[in-house]
């Protein structure tokens, strides 16, 4: 008996446009994109300005762009990164 293959489909809410606000927009430009869009430039940004902590890999290390995201603070975890965007985008 053949197994039937998997039909996973996406999340569409995952994958409508979002726009975001002037914080996020710094960021990840100012046009609206899916969430994994934005999460993607994000983590393009972390890496071409060296953020992620070297010892911890997991957390990320904000300067003054990403501190704005974060609410102030200094620094976040990749795990609490889509509460921060799901905060400054509408």
């Amino acid at each position: 008996m053949a197994k039937k293959a998997s039909t996973r489909t996406a999340n569409p809410a995952l994958l409508k446009p979002v726009q975001p606000d002037a914080v996020l927009a710094a960021v990840v430009g100012s046009t609206a994109q899916p969430r994994s869009e934005i999460t993607k430039k994000i983590w393009d940004y972390i890496k071409k300005h060296g953020l992620q902590d070297a010892k911890n890999k997991r957390n990320i290390n904000a300067d003054d762009k990403l501190k704005a995201l974060f609410g102030g603070k200094s620094s976040a975890t990749m795990f609490e990164l889509a509460k921060y965007v799901s905060q400054h985008v509408s």
